[in-house]
């Protein structure tokens, strides 16, 4: 079977680059060129990300309550005694910081876990639960480890949370006006701290990720490397494309 990137087995060039993977402003739609500009993430909930200040500002309105929310989880999480729940005193800062990290990534494996582009419906009633396990390493991208991935109810996610099953629909309702299918929920969870990632999915017809059944591997692999250059395989009738 073909490698699910790129670069699945090869060595990653100019690996002491850090590399934050391609993100869409949560104002405009606007998607990141690293290369030329990254986006900058809201300070407060440290999830959401924009392209420009003047995108940051006219979303904080209707962004305020969950960001408020999101900061107030981090905070009391901060608190929580030293144990098998919470091993370290910022695990949530470093749970937040994988997602953003390797965004690319849990969004192809969220994709391929549900199997989205053959059984698009699957995106209203599923989700992907990604349980990780957290290692006291001096390096960022040495911290987790994959223990177990499920999928699960989406009603898993948003029963527990008003506020983040309210921000989930306003995106779910964005991107159907948009011609998407709606938004993919994955759940990164560690100990007693998890983080919701919505993504943002468009029609099957416009995604030409080739289909995966090693998904679970393949994030495993990229995670536990320590690498952040994942780029999914689209075959195509002109041939291979990479990203």
């Amino acid at each position: 079977m073909a490698p699910a990137a790129a670069n699945y087995y090869s060595a990653p060039p100019h690996a002491h680059q850090k590399q934050r993977g391609y993100r869409i402003c949560d104002t405009c739609g606007a998607v990141e060129n690293p290369v030329a500009q990254k986006f900058r993430l809201c300070g407060g909930c440290m999830t959401t990300q924009y392209c420009s200040t003047e995108c940051q500002k006219s979303h904080w309105p209707s962004h305020k309550t969950i960001c408020q929310h999101t900061a107030a989880q981090m905070s009391g999480a901060k608190q929580q005694a030293i144990g098998p729940a919470y091993p370290d005193e910022n695990l949530a800062k470093y749970l937040r910081k994988f997602t953003s990290t390797h965004s690319s990534l849990l969004g192809w494996a969220g994709f391929q876990a549900l199997q989205l582009k053959r059984l698009p419906a699957n995106i209203r009633q599923s989700a992907l639960l990604i349980e990780l396990s957290y290692n006291a390493h001096a390096e960022s991208l040495y911290r987790f480890s994959v223990a177990n991935t499920h999928i699960v109810s989406r009603t898993f996610v948003t029963s527990h949370d008003p506020l983040v099953a309210a921000d989930i629909s306003r995106r779910e309702e964005r991107c159907r006006r948009s011609g998407g299918i709606g938004t993919l929920v994955i759940l990164v969870q560690c100990g007693g701290i998890s983080q919701v990632m919505p993504v943002e999915v468009d029609p099957p017809s416009k995604i030409s990720w080739d289909s995966r059944d090693d998904w679970a591997e393949v994030l495993r692999h990229f995670v536990e490397s320590g690498r952040t250059d994942f780029k999914p395989i689209s075959t195509t009738a002109r041939g291979v494309v990479y990203g």
